[in-house]
């Protein structure tokens, strides 16, 4: 997370560059700079063509609307489960050949689960996208799967669980922080899986899964680079085209969480804690389509409050000007279906309790609600974040992942490619509408993580 700091000289030259790169960049129209087409399929599939012809590379991907947050209720890790079950093989292609068929031609795939899609991405020479899009298309709903595939990978999970999570007293704590935030919306299950549930997916659940879910009516295909609109669409009715769709995809309605009364507090006793920190996060609303505002300025508080470990709000106070602690940070990403979460980290300095630092955080919090940003700061901070969402379209796979999140997620094309314009015309009367709203501690969960026997362990 924390890159290693050079010297003062390379610092402050590397942030002479930056900033003259960022006004540069914002002094550019902000109209996106990437030809985007869309169209659809008989079938239901969605396609979307970015084009970017400097290199003879492209990217596709595949995202299903489905994640952790659709598992039917007690199957939770099925989704993630099935991410691993995609390649297994098909008719065509035999167990575990999917990737090693793209690294024999210079590429490369992988897939990733969120709570609300699971996504599938291949990076390859231009002239292979037929190769890649014949494969992906293949299992979209040829998958086969045999036992020893399902208890094998299954294994796979359980282990991947012990060592990301199970092994990891911060990821404990955030999973049970998040189970505390979320008592009714799915959001409060583990992407991976509660274990106990994960130990009891068969293949009859995997198959179940795959079959409603995956079909090219509940998918959105990606394809960005050296191509173009009418060479993506004949290989898409020529791969993608005949494959059925699924009678089972209804709309994606969740279950809401009710008015949440009173904060939720956690204390996590685990020896293996070499740092005790502290935790905290608040219910915050999403992007929403067609109304970004929100989200953007909430974005914009992040990176004020706790996105620089030098300037923002949080670092000054508690690690500069108090030195009560030794790192802090804020973070909010928006960008999902339902409600977000606004979060705020704090790692005491070692002589100090987390009772005093949670204190001293509540009370810049406090002092911020009263005087606001310094708008130097707050015009610095909008510049570079637009900046950094605009310097993301040199990127083939980050345009692919734009595109593509933003769509599985509820968002249109406009949304997507007025985003920096949502950031750029944040002001501060927006942030502080935003800071009010979410700092209600009647929706924070506050977390704190510590070695077992300490002081901390037994305040109440």
């Amino acid at each position: 997370m924390l890159g290693s700091l050079g010297p003062r000289f390379t610092k402050r030259a590397t942030m002479v560059v930056a900033l003259a790169l960022t006004a540069t960049a914002l002094a550019t129209p902000p109209a996106a700079a990437e030809p985007v087409t869309t169209f659809t399929l008989e079938n239901g599939l969605d396609v979307v063509v970015i084009e970017d012809h400097r290199a003879p590379v492209v990217v596709q991907m595949i995202w299903y609307q489905v994640g952790a947050a659709d598992e039917p209720r007690g199957h939770s890790g099925i989704a993630h489960f099935l991410e691993h079950l995609m390649f297994k093989g098909t008719e065509k292609v035999g167990p575990n050949e999917f990737s090693a068929i793209l690294e024999a031609q210079g590429g490369d795939d992988n897939a990733f689960t969120s709570w609300d899609y699971t996504a599938y991405f291949q990076h390859i020479a231009a002239d292979r996208l037929e190769m890649v899009m014949e494969l992906e298309a293949d299992r979209m709903r040829n998958l086969r799967l045999t036992e020893d595939d399902v208890l094998t990978e299954r294994e796979v999970i359980l282990e991947e669980r012990a060592q990301r999570t199970d092994s990891d007293p911060g990821s404990l704590l955030s999973e049970q922080m998040r189970a505390a935030q979320f008592m009714n919306h799915p959001y409060g299950i583990p992407v991976i899986g509660w274990r106990h549930e994960v130990e009891a997916l068969s293949r009859e659940d995997a198959l179940s899964y795959y079959k409603r879910f995956y079909a090219p009516n509940n998918a959105t295909l990606v394809i960005a680079g050296d191509v173009t609109p009418d060479q993506v669409k004949a290989l898409a009715e020529k791969y993608y085209g005949p494959l059925e769709p699924s009678e089972g995809i209804v709309p994606r309605e969740r279950p809401q969480e009710p008015p949440q009364l009173a904060e939720r507090r956690i204390t996590l006793a685990d020896e293996r804690v070499s740092e005790p920190y502290l935790f905290r996060t608040y219910l915050a609303p999403e992007r929403d389509p067609g109304n970004q505002k929100e989200a953007a300025a909430l974005t914009i508080l992040a990176h004020l409050l706790g996105g620089d470990g030098q300037t923002s709000v949080l670092a000054r106070a508690l690690q500069f000007d108090r030195q009560v602690a030794v790192y802090s940070s804020a973070f909010y990403d928006g960008t999902g279906i339902d409600d977000a979460t606004f979060g705020l980290v704090v790692v005491p300095a070692p002589d100090v309790m987390l009772e005093t630092i949670e204190a001293d955080m509540d009370a810049v919090i406090a002092d911020f609600l009263k005087t606001g940003p310094d708008p130097a700061a707050l015009e610095r901070i909008r510049m570079q974040v637009r900046a950094a969402d605009i310097y993301d379209r040199d990127d083939i796979f980050a345009l692919a992942n734009r595109y593509g999140e933003g769509l599985t997620v509820g968002l249109s094309i406009e949304d997507i490619e007025g985003w920096d314009e949502a950031l750029a015309s944040v002001t501060e009367a927006d942030v502080m509408a935003v800071a009010e709203k979410v700092f209600d501690r009647r929706n924070a969960v506050t977390g704190w993580l510590v070695q077992p026997g300490t002081e901390e362990e037994v305040v109440e």
